[in-house]
C-alpha cells in the first residue's frame, strides 16, 4: 500500500519476553518455507484462508491453531481495532536476505503490513526507498510496500517479526498519519492473563466480478504512474496506447456491469474482456514501467487485474446463485453446489534442474525446443523469453558495463534473481498449454538464443541447470543467418548506436568491429562467437551438467536424440515424445523456407571463402 513516507512507527511498545516465550513454544516443524522459496525465509501462519496451512490472501480469513494458543499474539492484533487479513510470524535466517522486490499483487493495494518484531538485533537492516531502519524489539512498523525494498540479517541469529496485513479503519489511519508527522509518546501494551482478545478477521476480500468502481480505481492510478523506457515521440505514443486501451477497458467493464452485474449470465463476456485487455497490455511490452518502482507494467496489470477481476467461484454479491427471475434465487441456490474457494495467489515455484538449450541463432534450436516442450513433464513461457533478461533496463546493451548480449555471473544480483523467478512464475505453461497451477516444483525448459552468451549468469540463477548444445555445420548455419538477415523477420535491435542500420538476431561481444563488413562475414562471426562462447562456458561446468547435440543426429534421428536428452536430464520418453518422434517432424514457427538437402549453396559463392577460417571451431565442436 502506498504511503505518505517509506516508514512509519506506531507509537506502541509490546511486552517482547512473553511474545517470544509464545514463539519459542511452537515446534520447529511449524514453520513453513516461504510460497516465493527465498532461501533462509520461513513462516508460522497465524491468520489463513479458512484457518488452515496454506498462504492464500483471497477468502475467508479464520485463526489457525498456533493463533489460537498464544494469547498475547491475539491480544497484540486486537489492540489495534482493525480487521485482519493473512497474518504470520515470518523468521529471516542468520545472514539471510529478503532481496529487493515491490509488492504489485491486489491484495495489496488496499491493505498495509504491520510488522512487531519480537528477536532481532540492530544487524537486522530494513531498506525501503533509499531508507533504512532497525525496528526494535516490541515496537510497531507500517512501511509502504509499494516502494522498492529489502531486508538483510547479517547477524547470526535468526530474526522473527509479527508480520499482520490489513486495510485499516478510520481511526487506524488517523493514527498512521499523526505519527508520520509528528513525534508521538510511546504506550506500552503489557500481556495480561486471562483477558478475552476479540479478533475480527477478514471475511470477505474477493469479487465474483470486479465492480467498475473497483477497476477505475486500479487502473487509473496505474495509468498515472506508468511511464515508458522509450524515448520522445516514440515514448509518448506509447502510453497513449496503453491509456486508451486501459480506458476502452473500463468503459467496457461498466457496459457489461449495467447488464449483468455479477450474474451467471455475465462471467463468460467480462472473461473475454478480461483476456483480450491481457493480450493488449502483453503486447505493449514490459518498455511500459512504473515510474515509482520500475516495475513492468504487463505484471501490474496481471496481478491487479487479470487474476482478480473474475472469480466465478465466489458467490455473487446478493447471496445464492442469480438466475435473472424474481423469487428465484434461493431454489436455485439449493440446488447449486457450494461455491469454490477462491483461486490461490500466483506463488513462485522451486525450479527444479531447468533445461536450457543453447545454440547460435539459426541452427535449429526452435525444432528442439518444441519437440522436447511436448511432454507434460516440463513447463516453457510458450516460446522464447527475451523479455526475461532484457525486461530489465539495467540488463540491455546499452546500459553500464553491457554493450552486447554477453553477460557474466557478475551481472546477477539475488534481487534480479527474484524477480525473475516470479515473472516466468506468471507465464508458464505445461506441454498441454495448461497455467502453471501453484505446484510447489516445477522443470523449466528454455530457449532463448541470446541466452547463450550468458550461461554464465544463468548458471547463478538456476545453479543445477542443465544445458542442451545444439550445434550446426558452419556452411548450413551460416547460410540461414544470412537469409534471416535479409528477409527483416529477425531484427532486434532496429536502432543500434554505432551501427548502420537495423542488427538481426544475437548480438555477440566484438560487434563493433563489422563495422563496413558484409554480411557473410557478419554472420560468419556470429555462428563462430556464439559456438565459442558457449564451448568456454560450458567447459567451466561439470560434465554432467552439460549436454551436446548435432544438429544433422537431431534431423536423422529424433526419437534417438531425445531419447539421450530425456536421459541426460532426468526425465522419462514418455508417450508425448514418442508420438511426436515417430515420424517426420512438423517444421518449426520460425522455419524461413522448408528443410532441403544443401540448401545452402545458394549462398555458397559468399560462404566458402569463409569455411577455412571456421574450420578451428568446426574442428572443436566435433570432439566437444
Amino acid at each position: 500500500m502506498k504511503l505518505s513516507r517509506p516508514f512509519i512507527k506506531l507509537p506502541f511498545r509490546f511486552d517482547v519476553d512473553q511474545l517470544r516465550r509464545e514463539v519459542e513454544a511452537f515446534p520447529d516443524g511449524a514453520w513453513a518455507k516461504h510460497p516465493n522459496n527465498i532461501p533462509g525465509n520461513s513462516a508460522l501462519r497465524l491468520i489463513t484462508v479458512g484457518g488452515t496451512e496454506n498462504d492464500d490472501v483471497a477468502g475467508a480469513m479464520a485463526p489457525t491453531p498456533h493463533l489460537q494458543t498464544s494469547p498475547y499474539i491475539q491480544q497484540v492484533l486486537s489492540h489495534f481495532g482493525v480487521v485482519w487479513s493473512r497474518s504470520r510470524l515470518m523468521r529471516l535466517g542468520p545472514g539471510s536476505s529478503v532481496p529487493e522486490h515491490t509488492d504489485i499483487n491486489y491484495h495489496w493495494f488496499h491493505r498495509v503490513r504491520l510488522h512487531v518484531p519480537i528477536v532481532t538485533t540492530p544487524d537486522v537492516r530494513f531498506h525501503c526507498d533509499g531508507e533504512v531502519v532497525h525496528m526494535a524489539p516490541g515496537e510497531a512498523w507500517i512501511f509502504d510496500n509499494w516502494r522498492v525494498h529489502k531486508v538483510d540479517n547479517g547477524s547470526d541469529i535468526s530474526r522473527v517479526h509479527l508480520v499482520a496485513d490489513t486495510t485499516g479503519n478510520g481511526r487506524f489511519w488517523d493514527l498512521a498519519e499523526a505519527a508520520a508527522t509528528q513525534s508521538l509518546p510511546e504506550t506500552p501494551i503489557p500481556f495480561r492473563p486471562g483477558e478475552r482478545a476479540p479478533l475480527a478477521v477478514e471475511q470477505f476480500n474477493i469479487y465474483r466480478v470486479m465492480p467498475p468502481s473497483e477497476v477505475d480505481e486500479l487502473l487509473s492510478d496505474l495509468v498515472a504512474e506508468t511511464g515508458s523506457v522509450r524515448q520522445g515521440d516514440e515514448g509518448r505514443a506509447h502510453l497513449q496506447q496503453f491509456a486508451r486501451l486501459t480506458h476502452g477497458f473500463r468503459q467496457d467493464w461498466r457496459q457489461l456491469w449495467s447488464l449483468f452485474a455479477d450474474t451467471d449470465r455475465g462471467i463468460p463476456h467480462y472473461q473475454k474482456r478480461l483476456q483480450m485487455l491481457m493480450q493488449q497490455v502483453t503486447a505493449l511490452g514490459d518498455d511500459l514501467r512504473v515510474t515509482s518502482n520500475m516495475m513492468p507494467v504487463p505484471a501490474v496489470v496481471r496481478q491487479r487485474i487479470g487474476a482478480f477481476g473474475v472469480n466465478p467461484g465466489v458467490a455473487p454479491m446478493g447471496g445464492g446463485a442469480p438466475t435473472g427471475v424474481v423469487g428465484q434465487a434461493a431454489a436455485a441456490a439449493e440446488a447449486s453446489p457450494a461455491p469454490a474457494r477462491p483461486a490461490a495467489v500466483m506463488r513462485t515455484p522451486d525450479y527444479d534442474r531447468p533445461v536450457i538449450i543453447v545454440a547460435a541463432p539459426r541452427s535449429g534450436s526452435t525444432a528442439l525446443f518444441e519437440t522436447l516442450a511436448v511432454t507434460p513433464q516440463l513447463h516453457t513461457v510458450g516460446g522464447e523469453a527475451h523479455w526475461l533478461v532484457e525486461g530489465f533496463k539495467a540488463l540491455r546493451p546499452g546500459a553500464a558495463g553491457i554493450d552486447s548480449n554477453r553477460m557474466t555471473a557478475d551481472h546477477f544480483s539475488a534481487q534480479i534473481g527474484l524477480a525473475m523467478k516470479a515473472r516466468l512464475a506468471e507465464k508458464l505453461r505445461d506441454g498441454a498449454e495448461r497455467p502453471f497451477a501453484n505446484q510447489d516444483s516445477v522443470r523449466l525448459l528454455e530457449k532463448t538464443p541470446k541466452n547463450a552468451l550468458r550461461i554464465p549468469f544463468f548458471n547463478a540463477l538456476f545453479p543445477d541447470a542443465r544445458f542442451v548444445f545444439l550445434w550446426r555445420e558452419p556452411e548450413e548455419n551460416v547460410s540461414s543467418i544470412i537469409d534471416a538477415w535479409r528477409s527483416g523477420g529477425w531484427i532486434t535491435y532496429p536502432q543500434l548506436p554505432g551501427w548502420e542500420g537495423p542488427w538481426s538476431l544475437l548480438l555477440p561481444q566484438g560487434w563493433q568491429g563489422l563495422k563496413d563488413k558484409p554480411l557473410p562475414e557478419v554472420a560468419a562471426y556470429q555462428w563462430a562467437t556464439t559456438n565459442q562462447t558457449i564451448m568456454d562456458d560450458l567447459s567451466a561446468l561439470p560434465a554432467d551438467r552439460r549436454h551436446v547435440v548435432r544438429y544433422a543426429d537431431f534431423v536423422a534421428d529424433p526419437a534417438a536424440v531425445m531419447r539421450g536428452i530425456c536421459d541426460f536430464a532426468g526425465l522419462e520418453f514418455d508417450a508425448a515424445l514418442e508420438e511426436r518422434t515417430g515420424g517426420k517432424l512438423p517444421e518449426s514457427r520460425h522455419t524461413l523456407t522448408p528443410p532441403a538437402p544443401d540448401k545452402w549453396k545458394k549462398n555458397a559463392a559468399e560462404i566458402e571463402p569463409l569455411l577455412a577460417g571456421l574450420k578451428p571451431i568446426r574442428d572443436r565442436l566435433a570432439g566437444f
